[in-house]
């Protein structure tokens, strides 16, 4: 627990038990309550860099879970000196080694990510096996699983067969009629763990057996009958088997996790370490939080600080600097401006960033880490101790001045009031110097005049006040660098009804010097609301301007990533073309070659001249499909279309190329094509029918016919061409002869590479096994196969070859 009166008074254990509100481990919430501000920026680094590092992780991963962490340390230890563990305290081990396989699981989920925390997560040690023995052996604290042992599940085998031979035994009798009016109940029960049943008392004699127990009235008396009396007996002796089974089953349990001790002892240590730094992630995330840059030159500067503490609905932002053009920061105003919320926001973040916690502030803040923060804030009047507000105050900095150096910050609120005035106001001018002369960083609030002078002749010493709205007899709660503050007593007293009379006769009674520079406070006043309107109109415009600029870049990014993208595509399909022109190339020369073989051995020449010509053309199409090139036509500026346009229309745009219509002209004579990605409207001068596009569709069509009129083909294999838009990637040859089987297999191969398919399937069946034989024999000879199996088991097995193909 915190016990620094300093940070009390700093409200820094408020912030310490938000922070424990966030853990979920007792010794995590322990260690949140009691964590303590580093004095050194190495130190302060640390920890902030692992809180950054565990708000990332949040982020893009969400949170690990910490349920089921709980310190087993002491039990372990017992175990590993000899002890015998409960089953509940077992119970506890598998739920912390659980919870630690957890955490190494998550961890190992999250792509490799090499953080500040790695180390962490890396020290933790999963036992999974220990801990799935532990609850698959133990059901409850009390219970243990009869799958525990081979042994214990023998014996509460035996131990139920007993059991239902007793109650069988037992039925007989309550529901014999030789013994309905002898028995009190029918039921069976259990006295001093045997099986009895309830007897009146004035018929125990009739039944044969061992009085076990009597009710507390004497009315009913519970006999063991003698028949049952041996398997009770069993029953007793199974049970004391049974317990030591159990005794057996935890002492072995206990041995495993008294050996994995220290490896479990560093992983829990390691696990409550990371539950704290995830509270801190979490609490930065609730507070909106940013991490500042730390330094060790005094420097504070803090953007748009909200006190932690504040409602956030209702907090103001505040901008606080000290340090780098001034050490010592004098606040003056009225009460309830938020002069003293000022300082402890200041204290109160300092500690929070020596702690390694991000603060409610906007990015790039900065912070000093300190190695001392002293604050007197409150009254601390005590009438124990015979001490004054004054006096209180006077102690506290007497105290202060003893310690503080130049590694110091120092926040004093109400410097020297509590006494008269006049020396109020030298002592606490007095203070401030000695406290500047040690080197220490200062923010103290006052209500002296004094003070605000002081401020404004001694060198890095700088006014501060809290605005205050006349209008609404309201503070503002900005604090505002550079303006001393004004007590606006008399415009107050006058809004609020005082005579106007006696406000003019008191401003009369106030010092010439004192209105003198109540006037330059005014006027500096003014001159500040309206410097801080026109740098806000400027910071605006500013804004703007960056965010079009912005706009526009995004703009000229989009556009070039669409022009390379595009130009991507283009060369990659004429590669493609290019590719397939030279494939299709060395296909016909192959067929060619093979064809004139087939001619010399042939005995029908006529069937090889039209399979020579049917392969001539087959290529001929192929090579025509794939290099003709798209013609970025020019329209002529005489050209009048043949038609009006109708959707899905192929045309070429001037300056754009093939396009195709996706919505008729409007009244202006705009028609909307789209090309690629493009979606555009263009007027309809610019555009003309793609007449190469109809035509290819008549050739092809007119193609297509003469295929089907030459057509057929032998066996019954299968496989589609261009006119069925889908490639086969199987060939059935069943019912085929060699010839026929190889003849439609080339076929089918030359389609596959055509279209650029890397493998396909032969089925040739099982059978005598020669088209099998055939198809391996082509499919070794043949240069265009990468290589060639018999199916797997679902694929086929042996009734169909698998080919890859080059």
């Amino acid at each position: 627990m915190i016990t620094n009166k300093h940070y009390l008074a700093l409200d820094y254990d408020k912030i310490l038990e938000i922070l424990e509100s966030f853990v979920a481990c007792p010794d995590a919430k322990e260690m949140a309550l009691d964590l303590q501000p580093q004095t050194s920026l190495k130190g302060a680094e640390r920890l902030l860099q692992e809180t950054l590092d565990a708000h990332m992780l949040l982020a893009k991963y969400g949170g690990p879970s910490f349920g089921g962490l709980v310190n087993v340390n002491n039990k372990m230890y017992i175990a590993a000196t000899g002890g015998v563990l409960s089953m509940g305290e077992l119970l506890s081990v598998g739920s912390t080694l659980r919870a630690i396989r957890g955490l190494s699981d998550w961890y190992s989920s999250c792509e490799g990510v090499e953080t500040s925390l790695s180390p962490y997560f890396y020290s933790m040690t999963p036992q999974r096996y220990l801990e799935e023995r532990i609850f698959t052996s133990i059901l409850s604290e009390d219970r243990m699983a009869d799958n525990a042992s081979a042994e214990l599940k023998d014996i509460r085998r035996s131990l139920r067969n007993q059991e239902m031979k007793i109650r069988n035994q037992l039925d007989r009798i309550i529901h014999s009629s030789n013994y309905a009016t002898v028995l009190q109940d029918a039921i069976v029960t259990m006295r001093n763990s045997r099986y009895v049943v309830p007897v009146k008392r004035e018929h125990k004699n009739e039944i044969a057996g061992i009085v076990q127990d009597t009710s507390d009235s004497g009315a009913t008396v519970f006999i063991e009958p003698m028949s049952v009396v041996e398997a009770n007996n069993e029953i007793r002796v199974l049970l004391g088997k049974e317990r030591e089974e159990i005794e057996k089953i935890l002492a072995d349990l206990s041995e495993q996790a008294g050996a994995i001790y220290n490896e479990t002892k560093q992983s829990y240590e390691s696990g409550i370490y990371l539950d704290l730094v995830f509270a801190k992630a979490q609490m930065a995330y609730s507070m909106k939080a940013a991490a500042p840059l730390l330094n060790a030159t005094g420097i504070i500067d803090l953007r748009e600080a909200r006190h932690p503490l504040i409602d956030p609905k209702k907090v103001v932002k505040t901008n606080i600097r000290l340090g780098e053009e001034f050490d010592t920061l004098v606040i003056t105003g009225p009460n309830t401006g938020g002069k003293t919320v000022s300082i402890k926001t200041l204290g109160l973040m300092s500690l929070m960033a020596a702690a390694g916690l991000m603060l409610p502030v906007a990015d790039h803040s900065k912070m000093c880490i300190f190695e001392s923060v002293y604050a007197d804030i409150g009254d601390e009047q005590s009438i124990e101790q015979s001490l004054s507000t004054f006096s209180s105050h006077i102690t506290n900095i007497v105290d202060i001045l003893e310690k503080a150096n130049e590694k110091s910050l120092v926040l004093i609120d109400e410097l020297g009031a509590g006494t008269d005035p006049v020396e109020g106001a030298a002592l606490a001018m007095a203070v401030l110097e000695r406290l500047h002369l040690q080197g220490a960083k200062i923010a103290a609030t006052t209500h002296y005049a004094e003070l605000k002078a002081y401020a404004l002749e001694t060198n890095r010493v700088e006014n501060a006040s809290c605005e205050f709205d006349i209008n609404t007899l309201s503070p503002t709660y900005r604090l505002l660098i550079g303006a001393p503050g004004r007590s606006n007593a008399f415009a107050i007293s006058e809004r609020l009804g005082l005579a106007s009379d006696v406000v003019e006769r008191a401003k009369e009674l106030v010092s010439e010097e004192n209105t003198r520079f109540e006037r330059v406070v005014e006027s500096l006043e003014q001159s500040r609301a309206e410097l801080e309107s026109e740098r806000e109109e400027a910071d605006r415009l500013t804004l703007e301007a960056r965010r079009a600029k912005e706009r526009a870049e995004e703009v000229k990014a989009s556009v070039e990533s669409m022009r390379e993208a595009e130009l991507d595509k283009a060369r990659a399909e004429a590669e493609r073309i290019l590719d397939k022109a030279r494939r299709e190339a060395a296909f016909f020369m192959d067929d060619l070659e093979k064809l004139k073989k087939e001619r010399k051995r042939a005995a029908d020449l006529s069937q090889v001249s039209a399979d020579a010509k049917r392969t001539i053309r087959r290529h001929e199409d192929a090579l025509y499909d794939i290099t003709r090139p798209i013609a970025a036509e020019e329209v002529d500026d005489d050209y009048e279309l043949p038609r009006d346009l109708v959707v899905g229309d192929s045309v070429i745009v001037k300056d754009l190329g093939p396009a195709m219509v996706s919505a008729l002209p409007d009244k202006r004579g705009q028609v909307e094509v789209t090309a690629g990605i493009l979606k555009t409207r263009v007027d309809l001068s610019r555009v003309r029918l793609d007449d190469q596009k109809r035509a290819q569709k008549a050739r092809n069509a007119e193609r297509k016919q003469e295929r089907r009129r030459a057509g057929g083909r032998t066996g019954s294999s299968t496989f589609s061409t261009k006119a069925t838009g889908k490639v086969e990637t199987s060939v059935d040859l069943r019912g085929m002869t060699q010839e026929e089987a190889i003849m439609t297999l080339d076929r089918f191969l030359d389609l596959q590479l055509r279209y650029g398919v890397d493998s396909f399937t032969v089925i040739h069946g099982k059978g005598t096994g020669v088209l099998k034989k055939a198809v391996k024999r082509y499919l070794d000879k043949n240069n265009r196969v990468k290589s060639h199996r018999l199916g797997a088991y679902g694929e086929g097995e042996d009734g169909v070859t698998i080919v890859n193909l080059k």
